[in-house]
């Protein structure tokens, strides 16, 4: 027996989580954070409109009902900073969608309303010092051989040459030994050449060499203990073990190791261009956040060694 089709924002609202949940396979927090979203949005709605609201009700919501909405939850009783404003209205607005394909209800006043503005943040990397340090303790530990070699390896490929963790670990067996270059797919499916330095290419041999798991060429190139692929979370586990043996802070993780990648190229004198080329940035303004950290460096040193600082 089919079900009845919603007749309310609230029944629609419980389809479209069990949507999510079903079809979708959305893990339960997501679930749990867009639910919460939208309810919040629908109880803004009904008192502020005067009326309960049916389904049909939400094609005629307004963009200045939703601005009113995105200012009272910056100026409630529980205010929101501005980065949880923008992510309750992407949920509010994949619900608009899904009501729209599914439901034939559709709301062109979404379109209209623009997030809250949101700081840009400055990358955190660390230094040649402490990026050295960080590989060179990932080989002080009980671990065996072919684990400290992974180790160092993945965290020179990090640094060496300014990939995601995402794209350090897509390669396969077929890739290593490693060339002069690799062929990288990043975000969106852009792909880039990233030469390789022969410390990354080092490093990467003598995991090889004490890899004790026969890999086919299309399986990962990075393994875990035993022997299943290795994932971003083994390598955040790493860098927290290596942060408290270092005592370095909460902002090195392995994408830090990116950023650091390309904050010592800026250091060095590489050229902006260039450097967007490298990491794959779709926008030089992306880019262009690293000067401000190596601005930032300049400043340090110079209140450090100046006499009169």
């Amino acid at each position: 027996m089919t079900a009845a089709a919603p007749a309310t924002a609230r029944e629609a609202l419980s389809a479209w989580l069990d949507y999510l949940t079903n079809e979708r396979r959305a893990s339960p927090r997501t679930v749990r954070a867009y639910g919460d979203a939208v309810l919040a949005y629908l109880a803004f709605l009904e008192p502020h409109r005067g009326e309960a609201l049916s389904l049909a009700a939400m094609s005629d919501i307004s963009a200045a009902d939703v601005r009113a909405y995105s200012a009272n939850r910056r100026t409630g009783d529980h205010p929101l900073a501005p980065r949880s404003v923008s992510q309750a209205l992407s949920a509010i607005r994949a619900f608009h969608r899904w009501l729209d394909r599914r439901l034939a209800t559709p709301n062109a006043a979404l379109a209209l309303v623009r997030g809250p503005k949101l700081p840009r943040g400055v990358p955190r990397p660390m230094s040649e010092d402490q990026a050295r340090a960080l590989i060179s303790d990932a080989g002080q530990s009980d671990r065996e051989d072919w684990e400290i070699a992974r180790d160092e390896a993945v965290l020179t490929l990090l640094w060496g040459c300014g990939l995601r963790i995402s794209e350090a670990l897509s390669l396969v067996r077929a890739d290593a030994p490693l060339g002069e270059t690799l062929r990288i797919t990043g975000k969106g499916g852009k792909t880039r050449l990233v030469p390789v330095l022969p410390a990354v290419r080092e490093a990467v041999d003598l995991y090889l060499t004490a890899l004790p798991f026969a890999l086919s060429p299309d399986q990962p190139l990075f393994r875990a203990q035993r022997g299943g692929a290795y994932s971003p979370r083994h390598a955040q586990a790493l860098m927290q073990r290596l942060r408290g043996q270092l005592g370095l802070p909460a902002s090195a993780t392995p994408h830090a190791l990116r950023h650091s990648f390309a904050t010592h190229l800026l250091g060095a004198g590489a050229d902006l261009r260039s450097i967007q080329e490298l990491l794959g940035h779709a926008s030089l303004s992306t880019t262009q956040r690293y000067t401000a950290v190596d601005a930032a460096g300049l400043l340090a040193v110079y209140a450090k060694a100046h006499p009169h600082a």
